[in-house]
């Protein structure tokens, strides 16, 4: 007799209680089997965000009732510690932030390829690209910041560009911004570096101090860009003018034209918050350090009121953090969560040794103060990847 032919859904219809199978190999998910049972919303959220249009119905309310009442009954009876599937959870949320923003950059760099040959094509693969960030914002009401990367010792432009998008969308979000805005925050801080290309490499990847010269052509990027993306007739003025004016300042001090607060555009003030932060993190690798410098040397250049939403956004401990933790290890931060003084950390002891994933909302440890990388042993250093670039990305799991 013939195997019957599994149902398939599309992933909008899949509800709790009903148990699916992906149609992905067990290598591109996050999830121990293809075969799962949806007991909780941030597996349908996740699901949501794998590269599937559809999953195969196995079992649910309408078809199989009874086994459906059984899945109720052993929710219901069954016994499971809050803490350990929170935590196995949060793991797997956090392995699909990941994986969103590596697809996210690999899409990106698709973009910029096809930007000269193919502009009406890179368009709408750009607006697609948008459309995920912005559903994956949108996905809880609550975002918050998980640590991502790319694995790469350099960051590039379009790693950059994804992780300016996500904090400068978080501040778009935190300001209830209307979504036509954050389309054009996305999409303007994708693009925002894209007349790097246009700077010779040697310039763009020099170590040292750069000449007068060098920093002139680096300076000329806004224009590149600007030119760049104007010419093709496609994209909307107000992502162009962050494109063109995402290096200006409040203050006047800014290029390329030296603009003044009253007129800078609020979506490219925001990205231009975004990106020097980002900017500075890079240069020092530290969170604290780079808002230290914010705050220092550049609180001029940006409104009060953005550099406080950007704070509450990153939180006292942002992820990329090196911690002490109250029970005497070390930690680096992954997750931002409701509690900042309990986020959730990748731990070991200050030698390296028992790395662990750990769930501080769920135990009586706390956050008890930033350490800075010279004082890791290098056996923590590796362990925590303490020198890794730090890049930024939604993650929508409920605490």
């Amino acid at each position: 007799m013939a195997k019957a032919e599994l149902t398939k859904i599309p992933v909008s219809q899949m509800v709790i209680g009903l148990t699916v199978k992906l149609p992905l190999s067990w290598t591109k998910h996050p999830f121990f089997r293809s075969k799962v049972k949806l007991e909780k919303q941030v597996q349908i959220e996740m699901i949501k965000g794998l590269d599937v249009s559809f999953v195969y119905l196995i079992s649910g309310h309408d078809l199989l009732p009874k086994i459906d009442d059984h899945i109720e009954t052993e929710q219901t009876d069954a016994v499971v510690p809050q803490e350990v599937d929170s935590r196995t959870l949060a793991k797997k949320s956090m392995r699909v932030s990941q994986q969103r923003f590596v697809k996210s950059v690999n899409d990106s760099r698709t973009v910029f390829g096809k930007i000269v040959s193919d502009p009406e094509g890179a368009y709408r693969e750009a607006a697609t690209l948008v459309e995920d960030l912005v559903d994956s914002l949108y996905e809880s009401e609550t975002p918050h910041l998980t640590l991502v990367g790319s694995g790469e010792a350099d960051v590039s432009v379009t790693q950059h560009g994804i992780s300016v998008a996500v904090l400068a969308m978080m501040i778009a979000h935190t300001l209830s911004l209307s979504k036509k805005e954050v389309r054009d925050i996305a999409l303007g801080s994708l693009f925002h570096d894209i007349g790097k290309l246009k700077v010779p490499e040697a310039i763009r990847r020099k170590r040292g101090e750069l000449t007068d010269h060098e920093n002139n052509f680096l300076k000329m990027h806004p224009n590149f860009g600007y030119d760049m993306l104007n010419r093709t007739g496609l994209f909307p003025e107000a992502m162009l003018d962050i494109v063109l004016h995402h290096h200006e300042f409040i203050d006047g001090s800014g290029f390329p034209d030296h603009l003044s607060e009253a007129k800078i555009l609020l979506t490219t003030q925001i990205v231009s918050l975004a990106n020097d932060y980002e900017t500075l993190l890079h240069q020092y690798q530290t969170p604290q350090i780079a808002l230290g410098i914010l705050f220092k040397n550049h609180s001029s250049k940006h409104s009060d009121k953005l550099i406080s939403v950007l704070v509450k956004i990153l939180g006292i401990y942002p992820p990329g953090a090196i911690v002490r933790l109250t029970d005497g290890n070390i930690a680096k931060v992954m997750m931002t969560t409701v509690d900042v003084k309990q986020p959730h950390v990748w731990s070991c002891h200050v030698s390296g040794a028992e790395p662990s994933f750990r769930f501080l909302i769920n135990e009586d440890v706390q956050v008890e103060e930033v350490i800075k990388l010279d004082e890791l042993t290098e056996g923590a250093i590796k362990t925590l990847q303490a020198n890794s670039p730090i890049s930024f990305y939604f993650n929508n799991f409920n605490q």
